[in-house]
Formats: structure tokens, sequence, C-alpha cells
């Protein structure tokens, strides 16, 4: 079911996830052209199926999550269930899967099985604190991958206690590291003639390794990073401010010159030529004086015109977003980050764009997440089951 043009058409994916970072990482191939499989239980499926806001019973974020997907349930404590997933694995690409460590090896369908199985098979594993350490067999989501990575601890006010940042950004991040993972591991496959593997993405280890500086940092200076609240931390000034009709606005003005072009916008030459402000450490110094400056600068009018003297000055800045923003924002438009699909009943309703962009084999959005099972029948038809053996397998509950 996949389009020659996408640069992922011929590959095949079975995903075993539930929730956001398998099925995030599963997405992005199906965006691209890859055939994937999405085993689910004939017991109600993924839990995203009813999380968050429901349309008519079923998820809004699961049309997006599941989207280019095909639904297959499978009993994976029958035997028979566990064979059928085999023989779909023994023509696999791709295995992307997020149980706690040791769920597959007590099913017999651990790394060794499936590698004499398929040897050309990659096997992406996305876990809380991956497949080896003393921690493996704790159960692990995102939210403690962000605490024990270290982005918890830096994100908030310094004088209250840590905050999220409201999104599942380390099952998200686990996600893109599965996927680069994956892509790696079939370039050596098909380039330098070699075998699948497996991918092991600790949601713990994501995070952590876009921690930026901090481990030089403490290691050399035994500096520990706190929480900052919106500026950045020694790169001054970057933070937000708000206007005079309440809008909040970040604004970056951190570079050399950029520095000196936005002073002299909100008509401060004086500090536009101070040769103690010409670089970042002399800024950094004198970081509570600036940001009171441009905080009663963007106190003193509306957005629309903080807005237009930054634009006007090639100031880095944007207004804070809400999705009522984003809906009519030109650029966003411009992009076509909002694609037009339809619910199961023909309500129309918009989904997120594709990202990134290719400009000669594009991803797209061909159908939204589908309903539990709705494929199984003609995927086990591919497989060499016939009606009846299909009919026995449902009686059974095995599918």
């Amino acid at each position: 079911m996949s389009t020659p043009s996408k640069p992922l058409a011929g590959l095949k994916v079975v995903e075993l996830g539930t929730l956001i970072a398998g099925p995030f990482a599963s997405r992005i191939c199906a965006e691209f052209g890859a055939e994937v499989i999405k085993v689910e239980s004939p017991d109600g499926g993924d839990p995203l199926r009813k999380w968050r806001k429901l349309y008519e019973g079923t998820s809004l974020w699961w049309f997006v999550q599941a989207r280019n997907k095909q639904s297959l349930t499978l009993n994976l404590k029958h035997p028979e269930g566990r064979e059928i997933l085999k023989r779909l694995l023994a023509e696999a690409d791709i295995l992307i899967e997020n149980f706690r460590p040791g769920v597959l090896e007590k099913l017999g369908l651990g790394w060794d099985v499936l590698h004499a199985l398929n040897p050309r098979l990659v096997m992406v594993r996305l876990s809380g604190f991956g497949q080896t350490g003393p921690m493996k067999d704790q159960p692990g989501f995102g939210a403690v991958g962000e605490s024990m990575g270290g982005l918890r601890y830096i994100t908030g006010f310094e004088d209250r206690p840590p905050v999220r940042t409201g999104i599942s950004i380390g099952d998200s991040i686990a996600a893109l590291w599965g996927v680069i993972g994956a892509l790696m591991a079939l370039r050596h496959r098909e380039v330098n003639g070699g075998q699948g593997q497996v991918v092991d993405v600790a949601l713990y280890e994501a995070i952590f390794a876009m921690m930026e500086s901090m481990v030089p940092e403490f290691d050399v200076f035994g500096f520990i990073r706190e929480r900052t609240g919106n500026i950045m931390p020694g790169i001054t000034p970057s933070s937000i401010h708000t206007s005079a009709d309440g809008k909040h606005v970040q604004i970056g003005a951190n570079g050399d010159a950029i520095f000196k072009r936005f002073m002299h916008a909100i008509g401060r030459a004086d500090l536009a030529e101070d040769p103690a402000l010409a670089s970042n450490d002399g800024r950094d110094a004198r970081r509570d004086e600036l940001y009171g400056v441009i905080d009663r600068w963007a106190n003193s009018l509306p957005l629309q015109q903080v807005m237009q003297v930054l634009t006007d000055a090639e100031v880095p800045a944007s207004r804070i977003y809400s999705a009522e923003d984003m809906f009519s924002d030109p650029q966003f438009l411009a992009r076509e980050m909002f694609l037009q699909a339809r619910l199961p009943d023909g309500k129309p309703f918009k989904m997120p764009g594709i990202v990134p962009k290719l400009s000669e084999t594009p991803g797209s959005a061909q159908w939204v997440g589908p309903t539990l099972g709705e494929h199984t029948d003609r995927l086990l038809t591919g497989l060499g089951y016939d009606a009846s053996a299909i009919s026995n397998l449902r009686a059974a509950g095995t599918v």
C-alpha cells in the first residue's frame, strides 16, 4: 500500500507499540511510504484510541498517530497468534516495539529467535531504561525519562518545583532516535552488506543526549545548570516579554549584530554603542539591566507594534502561539502545515502536516488511523490464510 514516489516505499514495518514512542516512530515511516502494519490486541487495541479528546468514542490523537497504518489484531498469548506474527516478521524490514524489556523474550520472540527467522530484520526497541543495566526491567514512561535524563530539573522557574514541557516530549524524542537508528541500520544492511541489528533506545538516554553542555560543565567546573525561567542562562538577551495588551513574545537578540540593531530600534543607542555590551559575555554580566530595559519597552506597546519593530530591525522573535493563532498564520498555511482529512463519519477536520519537507519524495497522509482490526482479513489472506482459517482464528479469539 506504499506509493513508489516515497523514499521508504518498499519497506515493510511491523509495529508492536502502544501509546506514544513506538507508534510515533512508525507513523514517521508510514508518512514517507513504508507499509506499516500495526499489531494490536483484539481486546481494545492501543490505549491511545481513548486518550485525550474523543470524537464519537475515538481519540482525535489516534486518527493522527495511526495515519497511513494498517491495523491487524493478534492475541500474542495464543500460539497461533505468535505464529502469525512470525510469518509477518519473516518478510518485514523493521520491527518497532516498546514493550518492557523481557516481554517479547517470554513470548518466545526475542532477538535471537527473530534474527534467525529473518537475518535482515532491523529491530527498534524503545523502553524506559534500555535493554541492559540494573533498571532495565523497571517500567518507564516519557515523564520518567525526562526526569532522569535531566530535562525536568532545568525546566521551570528557580523559586518553584520543576515542571513538564506541556507535551510528552520524552517519548517523541525517543521515537526520533528510533527512526534515525533504524535508517542507519538499513544503510548498513543495504550498502555495507550487513545484516539486521537491534536499535536500543532508552527514553532517559534520548533526553540525556539533548542536554547540550551539561556534562562537560559539571565535569570541568562542577557547575550544575538550574532552572532559570524564560531566559537562556549565559546567552543574553533571549527571553519572553509581555506587551501592553498582555500578549507574550519571545525575543532572541543574543547575536552581537542583532543586539545592536535591536537597541537602536527601541531608542537605546547608548546601549547599542556601549563597548562593554558588544559581545555576549559583557551582555550576560549585565543581564538584569538589559532585561529590565526590554521589559519596559515591550510593556509600553501593544503586541502588533512590538512585532513590527522587531520585524523591521530583523530581530528573531515570535509571539507565543496558541493553536488558534496557528490556524490563521500565513507561514503555517504557506508551508501546508494543516492537512484536510475526514473522520470516519465524513466530518472534515485538520491534521498536522508532514515534517520534514523533501523536495523530490515528499511524505503524505493518505488515510487516518484505522478502526481496530480493519485490515486483519486482508493481511491474513496475504499470509496464506483462507476464509475458513480466518474464521476459525476469529472464533478462537486469536484475532
